[in-house]
């Protein structure tokens, strides 16, 4: 019997997808096993190829984004990569695609055609705005989602009267992401009913699902939230406070009993009996009276050494790190979140980690590199498509 070396190993996806929404899914598929054909345009493919930083001119961007895939290339407005491109989908499990909506249709691969071509085929469409509604037709880009979806009004510190994009491309990401857990519902799905699903994922929409309490504030409070900083809207304390030399610590006491050993280690027996803090309610309403004495304290020490008490006493803490610090993190490093790929040229690259882990599977801390432009385009035609010629 033979063993399996990982989850979605078996299962062949076509990768039509460019930049970072799409290419992000099918990453993640590829790291769970899959194998992954990506369709690029020719001579300059996936514009994510000329996106810095690069290492040795190749891009570090693309190389962390299409880890572990094949490549071929395709121009689909020529009919005879159009043939290779449904002879590939014969046999595929998955398409991604993240074209504007439509444009699949009318390179004559609507969903109707594709069922047609392969029943058990799932088609997973992730572009700006989903395949209906007014906006279906419009392009999008991250920083157009994250203005539009919301999350931009929200980021900030909350005397800031400008708006600002937060720090990764979350309206890429959370696409991406959400895609992928739509891919993997379709495929138990056609377990059971033997026949492929369409898969429809619209970035605005991912960033309206990732609002949550903002979206329910407004409709219990009818009140348009603002960006609030280093707090929690909801919850207090649960924020990052100054400590001794300008340095943040994270306290996160989410309820009355953490807020309760958060003052006794404080050694502030005070903030318990002072009614503005009673309960979370009461210190929600009054944080920043809480948050002035709160700082008072933790400014007699380094951030270190309040991470040190605080989580000696379990309350959730931490600090606030930079990306040097994230990477060099000895938990982040026992975890694998920082794995390396190697060109064929011997260039490196580090890049993150799955962070999903499985215990039947290993997780490896090397990763197959991203390929070449066209690299694979040989072995493609002549093992998926039974040797059709270069012709």
């Amino acid at each position: 019997m033979s063993i399996r070396k990982a989850p979605l190993e078996g299962i062949t996806v076509i990768d039509l997808t460019r930049v970072l929404a799409g290419p992000y899914l099918t990453m993640m598929m590829a790291d769970m096993g899959a194998r992954v054909i990506k369709i690029e345009m020719p001579e300059k493919g996936d514009d994510a190829r000329h996106f810095g930083p690069f290492v040795n001119g190749d891009s570090a961007y693309f190389a962390t984004i299409n880890r572990g895939k094949e490549s071929i290339s395709l121009n689909l407005k020529d009919n005879g990569d159009l043939e290779i491109l449904e002879k590939l989908m014969r046999k595929a499990d998955v398409l991604v695609e993240n074209f504007r909506a439509g444009t699949l249709d009318r390179l004559g691969y609507d969903w109707e055609t594709l069922q047609s071509i392969n029943s058990r085929l799932i088609c997973a469409a992730v572009s700006g705005f989903g395949q209906t509604g007014p906006y279906s037709d419009r392009p999008a880009y991250d920083l157009v989602v994250q203005g539009m979806g919301g999350v931009m009004s929200l980021t900030g510190d909350h005397d800031s009267e400008k708006p600002m994009r937060v720090g990764t491309s979350i309206g890429d990401i959370t696409a991406g992401m959400f895609g992928l857990s739509g891919v993997l519902a379709a495929l138990y799905d056609r377990e059971v009913t033997g026949k492929g699903v369409k898969v429809d994922v619209g970035m605005l929409d991912c960033q309206v699902a990732i609002l949550e309490n903002a979206v329910s504030r407004y409709f219990a409070e009818n009140v348009v939230p603002g960006p609030i900083g280093l707090r929690h809207p909801s919850i207090t304390p649960f924020a990052g406070l100054r400590a001794k030399n300008d340095e943040y610590v994270i306290l996160a006491a989410g309820n009355d009993g953490m807020f309760k050993n958060l003052c006794q280690v404080l050694e502030r027996p005070d903030l318990l009996t002072d009614t503005r803090f009673a309960s979370n309610a009461d210190r929600t309403n009054n944080y920043q009276a809480l948050y002035d004495e709160l700082e008072q304290t933790l400014g007699d020490r380094k951030v270190s050494d309040w991470l040190e008490i605080l989580q000696s006493a379990g309350i959730p803490s931490g600090p606030i790190n930079n990306i040097e610090q994230v990477v060099n993190d000895p938990h982040v490093k026992a975890r694998n979140m920082i794995v390396s790929a190697q060109n064929d040229d011997g260039t490196e690259f580090k890049m993150p980690g799955n962070p999903v882990k499985f215990s039947a599977y290993e997780d490896p801390p090397t990763r197959r590199a991203a390929p070449r432009h066209d690299q694979d385009r040989e072995a493609i035609l002549n093992e998926i498509l039974g040797g059709i010629s270069e012709e």
